[in-house]
C-alpha cells in the first residue's frame, strides 16, 4: 500500500512561484505512474500533469509550460514546480499515484494524498 504526503502549499501572488512535494511511503515507488490533480469548490477533481513509469510527461493546456512534474526515486518523492502563477490556480492539488492505467485520469488512480491548498491572489 502506497501513502502519498503532500506539503509546499500555501498563499503566492500572482506571478509568482511554488513547489509542491509529495512523499511517498511503500515499495516500489518508482514503478508508478505519478500525476498531480486540482481541486475547486463545485468542479472535478482535474489532471494537470502527469508522468509515467517510463518517464513520459503530459499537461493539461492550462498548465503547460508554467507546471513541471518530477520524481526523485531515492527520495520516494514527487514533485510540482508552478511557475508564472495566476488567480486561477487556486484550489486544492492532490498528488496521485497508479500501478495500472494513465495517472492524469481521475478513475486509474489507486492512491491519492490528502490534499494541500494552494492560494494565489494579490
Amino acid at each position: 500500500q502506497l501513502q502519498l504526503v503532500e506539503s509546499g502549499g500555501g498563499f503566492v501572488q500572482p506571478g509568482g512561484s511554488l513547489r509542491l512535494s509529495c512523499e511517498a511511503s511503500g515499495p516500489h515507488f518508482g514503478l508508478y505512474a505519478i500525476g498531480w490533480f486540482r481541486q475547486v469548490p463545485g468542479k472535478e477533481r482535474e489532471g494537470l500533469a502527469c508522468l509515467s513509469s517510463g518517464g513520459d510527461e503530459n499537461y493539461l493546456e492550462s498548465v503547460k509550460g508554467r507546471f513541471t512534474i518530477s520524481r526523485n526515486s531515492v527520495k520516494n518523492t514527487m514533485y510540482l514546480q508552478m511557475n508564472d502563477l495566476n488567480p486561477e490556480d487556486t484550489g486544492i492539488y492532490y498528488c496521485a499515484a497508479t500501478w495500472v492505467g494513465y495517472a492524469c485520469v481521475y478513475g486509474d488512480i489507486q492512491h491519492w494524498g490528502q490534499g494541500i491548498q494552494v492560494t494565489v491572489s494579490s
